[in-house]
């Protein structure tokens, strides 16, 4: 079992910045791959980032690609996103999810575990 605790979600014009953490508890870090996901109301969970256990391959949703980056910290067992020129689109609740298999993925079905989510509201 992993615990997943994400934090730093909050309210910001378009054009600021957050920086959101996701802290894992309950077994190895390194040992799990790592993404972030976020909902929109009235829309399906989508993908904004992935990556893999030494932090040296991640993926990107398009809409986020060169605005948002995901990096991770095994020694504090954290996996940081963190996110520039915010858009109103931007806005959702987001989660961070983690997988025991070897491979980054897209998708949220490949993943075995999720934290409770931090809200992001971007203002116009």
């Amino acid at each position: 079992q992993v615990q997943l605790v994400e934090s730093g979600g909050g309210l910001v014009q378009a054009g600021g910045s957050l920086r959101l953490s996701c802290e894992a508890s309950g077994r190895t870090f390194s040992n799990y791959r790592m993404a972030w996901f976020r909902q929109a109301p009235g829309k399906e969970r989508e993908f904004v980032a992935a990556i893999n256990w030494s932090g040296a391959n991640a993926q990107y949703a398009d809409s986020v690609k060169g605005r948002f980056t995901i990096s991770r910290d095994n020694a504090k067992n954290t996996v940081l996103l963190q996110m520039n020129s915010l858009e109103p689109e931007d806005t959702a609740v987001y989660s961070c999810a983690a997988r025991r298999v070897i491979g980054v993925t897209r998708l949220r079905t490949d993943y075995d575990y999720w934290g409770q989510g931090t809200q992001v509201t971007v203002s116009s």
